[in-house]
């Protein structure tokens, strides 16, 4: 099993990079040359780092060679300044059809990319991964514009596709400033924190788990014949990673402030939110259930905040 990967030094590549290595396969992870973030990856003789950034990613196929699957976790301009960039984001696209092309060059079987809730921008009801999607910022349209062009060209190439739409995941290693990591590290302290009204629904889906459904997808979706997800015996799917916890975000939030005994302050409506404001969040997860054999998640958002909290005291005490 060799496995390739880009965006391996994110909070995702990195734990999927993790669990592949714990299941016997070679891994090889695209990084670009500037990287300053080759720490996070695992220390393991069967991980190999290759010199390669988007812009240049069918130079890896002379070293690679061949691989039984190629996961696009890279993305660039996530951030605020760069997020709504239409040269930022048209570069992405084009990078990742580069990917795809690599992706057949090593001979893959499937590629699958990560996608995101907001390619569905302003939606009621229950995110279902057929409904019409009204990406609200440049980067939720280039997401989405990628899968419409990414299902042509692998069904050209002969590659089973996967675009894998990932909610809120969360864990050790996540952006320091998101919600989760920043309450984990703030309350316990007794510090305040600056919330939104928080009265929106949302959904968390622990690392662990989030990976786990990925690998899950890899080993059952080329036998899988359900939810009609296969075109001229190709897999082509959307499929959202998520968990099946949904509920308003300020239920969360009070969660984490009990496990951290009520210590720290909780400032709702003082943060000021991106300009899209506090859109609710609601994932089906049917679609991943059944293709998984009905695969479920292993932790409990109060397991998982438990073993964040417990890892940030034990770094503050080294």
């Amino acid at each position: 099993m060799r496995i390739v990967i880009t965006g391996a030094t994110g909070f995702i590549g990195s734990n999927l990079a993790k669990l592949f290595l714990k299941k016997g396969a070679e891994v090889f992870v695209l990084v670009r040359p500037e990287s300053t973030h080759l720490d996070v990856l695992p220390k393991d003789e069967k991980l190999h780092v290759v010199s390669c950034g988007l812009s240049n990613v069918m130079d890896c196929v002379s070293y690679i060679k061949e691989a039984d699957a190629f996961f696009h976790l890279a993305w660039g301009g996530v951030n605020r300044q760069e997020i709504d960039s239409p040269e930022v984001q048209a570069k992405n696209v084009a990078g990742s059809l580069d990917c795809i092309r690599a992706a057949k060059a090593l001979n893959c079987r499937m590629f699958m990319d990560a996608g995101s809730r907001v390619e569905y921008g302003l939606t009621d009801g229950f995110m279902q991964e057929d409904i019409e999607c009204h990406p609200v910022n440049q980067y939720g349209k280039a997401k989405w514009e990628f899968y419409q062009k990414a299902v042509p060209l692998c069904e050209e190439l002969g590659l089973h596709y996967v675009h894998l739409r990932f909610f809120s995941v969360y864990g050790t290693g996540d952006h320091p400033w998101s919600i989760i990591s920043t309450l984990v590290r703030e309350l316990p302290a007794g510090n305040k924190v600056s919330l939104s009204a928080c009265r929106h629904q949302w959904n968390f889906m622990y690392i662990d788990d989030a990976v786990e459904a990925v690998y899950e997808l890899y080993e059952q979706l080329p036998q899988s014949a359900d939810a009609g997800v296969k075109k001229n015996g190709l897999v082509s799917t959307i499929v959202n990673i998520a968990s099946k916890d949904t509920r308003v975000l300020k239920d969360f939030v009070e969660e984490i402030h009990s496990i951290a005994g009520g210590a720290g302050e909780l400032e709702y409506g003082t943060f000021v939110q991106a300009k899209e404001g506090a859109l609710s969040i609601k994932p089906d997860i049917s679609r991943l259930t059944l293709l998984t054999s009905g695969w479920q998640e292993r932790f409990t958002f109060r397991q998982g905040i438990e073993i964040m909290m417990k890892k940030e005291k034990e770094n503050k005490n080294l």
